[in-house]
């Protein structure tokens, strides 16, 4: 792993640089363009991940609703040019969390994993509540 981005694929470098842009506006209607039809969504809260595009744009759609005050800070890439490590610091109502994004990437650049580590435990549970009562009801359907 390294912290240059240098290495990353041409149509990966451009689909992070879309992530980039769609988080800085909180808007993330493009996302559905640079994620797999089979990708998945390994959350910090459950063991098994949910499974298609469409889990993962729910998933993330409302997590960017979810999280305040959130920064990126450091970005990793894995010598194969596929993979990033994003950290990131936020709030969840008066919760601190940190935590990063690990996502993988197809050769075209689609997301095909994106999975999400967080720390400390009490800004876990603060974000498993809300998310839990936004998405309780639909995320059962995608495991």
């Amino acid at each position: 792993m390294t912290n240059s981005l240098s290495a990353l694929k041409p149509a990966v470098a451009a689909s992070l640089s879309t992530w980039h842009v769609m988080v800085a506006k909180g808007d993330l209607a493009a996302l559905p363009s640079i994620v797999h039809p089979d990708a998945v969504f390994r959350s910090p809260m459950a063991f098994s991940p949910y499974k298609s595009a469409d889990a993962v744009v729910l998933v993330l759609n409302t997590v960017i609703r979810v999280f305040e005050n959130f920064t990126y800070h450091r970005e990793l890439a894995t010598d194969d040019g596929l993979n990033v490590v994003l950290e990131f610091s936020a709030n969840v109502g008066d919760k601190e969390l940190k935590g990063i994004d690990m996502i993988r990437f197809d050769a075209q650049g689609r997301i095909v994993e994106f999975e999400v580590m967080i720390r400390p435990a009490s800004g876990l549970q603060a974000l498993g509540q809300e998310m839990g009562k936004r998405l309780g009801q639909q995320l059962p359907a995608y495991k």
